[in-house]
């Protein structure tokens, strides 16, 4: 019967000559829960690789133990010794098929921890459903992660998007850079400033992407970010992202409407009504007469509904051309909030029109922004920036692990 026993927990763990299962065993716990302890062993005899290749017999053994899966109920740990061998006059302790070296864990344990994680389980709930503390899931997590990005392969690159995200409440941010065509994360570091596209060149020349290579780039209107591409990423022609230049006009409309609702209790509660797009029949004809009402209100509508039409423009002269009449329109219109847009648009000029021929804006960084914000509820609990960027790279790098496989 026990030797049926030991085959069975030989086939289960996958082991093959020369390692056997010796002994399996029930041990009470202090808390009189009851623990299963398989113990590992290996033939007499056997020769393990070197790191060469060379096949040598073992001197002596350590004990080590690793934690396994749990068996039904019971926590389940594995004991073996482990051998050493010399080579070129140096100690080596032979690495197990069943646990990578220098873990605490098997490999299948570290693999449904991943899994878990994979499934979007918080870290550190996923911690507690395996009966880990935090910290040593992190380290599990870190190594396959870091693993990955070693043998991470980028192909040349055309275009780049950058964007930042809050890590944590206040200003703690994290840069992303993004290759705009595959919509996955390549490099992040924490901070926004300048040196975050630096790091970000100095990691891409480390994967041998030639950053002069690189096209187009699509940023906000940071300082720092137009400093950093511009001498870390020389010949890439900037794009100022769309959206954000949409934003600030609705932002001027916006400012616009409470401006004129001053004394005007008609304008309350219809701030969407003019930054819609889409509305109800019933929504258009209080939109009209409000518009009616307000002059100025209907102005700026106006100037907000005309801006949009440069973005569908496919010419260059044809934009700017469009672009310079829209400027004058709101010089000439004297809305103070819509002047701002317009003096932003003009020290930002070649940004802005160099859409109409790179076409690439930072939806994609918004929808990878959003993934971001999710991957920090899953890295609830981290103590370290780092784990927080890791978690990037797992949820948005698109990354190859080699882990073992689970499906559930």
């Amino acid at each position: 019967m026990e030797n049926n026993c030991t085959i069975l927990f030989q086939l289960a763990l996958g082991l093959s000559d020369p390692w056997y299962v010796a002994a399996v065993r029930f041990e009470e716990t202090p808390e009189c829960k009851r623990e299963l302890h398989i113990d590992i062993d290996f033939k007499r005899g056997s020769k393990f690789p070197a790191d060469d290749g060379t096949m040598l017999t073992a001197y002596d053994t350590v004990e080590r133990q690793w934690e396994h899966l749990n068996f039904f109920e019971h926590r389940c740990l594995i004991h073996a010794r482990v051998p050493r061998i010399r080579f070129n006059n140096k100690t080596q302790v032979v690495t197990v098929p069943w646990a990578r070296k220098n873990s605490g864990f098997t490999l299948l344990f570290e693999a449904f921890a991943m899994l878990l994680i994979e499934n979007e389980m918080p870290v550190s709930k996923a911690a507690g459903t395996l009966g880990v503390n935090p910290p040593r899931l992190w380290t599990v997590f870190s190594h396959w992660v870091d693993q990955a990005l070693a043998h991470d392969q980028i192909p040349q690159i055309e275009s780049i998007g950058f964007d930042e995200t809050s890590s944590k409440k206040g200003h703690n941010y994290v840069t992303t850079a993004v290759d705009m065509k595959t919509r996955r994360v390549l490099f992040a570091t924490e901070g926004k400033n300048a040196d975050t596209i630096k790091q970000t060149a100095e990691y891409l020349q480390s994967k041998d992407v030639d950053c002069t290579k690189i096209t187009n780039v699509c940023i906000d209107m940071s300082p720092a970010f137009i400093s950093g591409c511009s001498e870390h990423i020389p010949n890439a022609a900037i794009t100022f992202d769309k959206f954000h230049v949409v934003k600030e006009v609705n932002s001027a409309m916006d400012a616009l409407r409470r401006l004129e609702r001053r004394g005007n209790n008609l304008l309350k509660g219809h701030k969407y009504l003019f930054l819609k797009g889409k509305v109800s029949s019933a929504e258009f004809n209080e939109r009209e007469l409000l518009m009616e009402y307000y002059p100025k209100l209907g102005e700026g509508y106006r100037l907000k509904e005309m801006l949009t039409e440069f973005w569908d423009i496919q010419d260059r002269e044809e934009a700017e051309g469009y672009l310079t009449f829209w400027c004058d329109m709101v010089k000439e219109s004297r809305i103070q909030p819509f002047i701002r847009v317009a003096n932003m648009i003009k020290a930002h000029w070649s940004g802005v029109v160099n859409y109409i021929e790179s076409r690439i804006t930072n939806g994609i960084l918004e929808g990878i922004n959003s993934k971001i914000q999710l991957a920090k509820k899953r890295a609830r609990g981290f103590r370290k920036v780092s784990n927080f960027i890791r978690m990037i790279y797992f949820t948005c790098g698109k990354l190859k692990f080699n882990y073992p496989r689970f499906s559930i």
